[in-house]
């Protein structure tokens, strides 16, 4: 899939935001604990307070990474982007601009898991899922670049 990664602006939250609720809602296991319009504010929010790199392939926002210094805060994909190489080109992109990076991720997702493993995370945490909203067990990962 060609895509061209840019800096995310207002307009993109709601396409952020559809892609968000789009994985929650073919997630079996993820509860549902916000509406859509919910998700919808947190795209914008996400665009407004973090650094925001959108993927987009024929003028569509198909996936976004979102970083508050070395946080990533969320990456997500369309389902009908992935497996394509663009969430380690999103992820690939923030190494460049951080030499240090750290995720949250449900234990539950395994996909994403190996996914953060097979880009040179290492596991460093993992919680009972209390501090989370979904109260969902969790793992923390960090990447920190050679010679960092």
């Amino acid at each position: 899939m060609i895509a061209t990664l840019r800096s995310a602006v207002a307009q993109d939250g709601e396409a952020i935001s559809d892609i968000l609720s789009g994985w929650i809602d073919e997630t079996p296991w993820m509860p549902r604990i916000h509406t859509h319009e919910e998700d919808r504010a947190f795209g914008k929010w996400l665009v407004e307070v973090c650094d925001v790199t959108v993927a987009e392939k024929d003028q569509q926002v198909v996936g976004f990474l979102a970083r508050q210094g070395a946080d990533i805060q969320a990456l997500y994909l369309h389902k009908s982007a992935r497996g394509q190489g663009l969430g380690t080109a999103l992820l690939d992109h923030a190494k460049i601009k951080s030499s240090e990076l750290g995720l949250w991720t449900f234990q539950a997702n395994t996909p994403a898991q190996r996914f953060y493993l097979t880009n040179g995370f290492t596991e460093n945490q993992r919680t009972d899922g209390q501090g989370n909203d979904e109260k969902l067990p969790d793992i923390h990962f960090q990447w920190v670049r050679d010679g960092a």
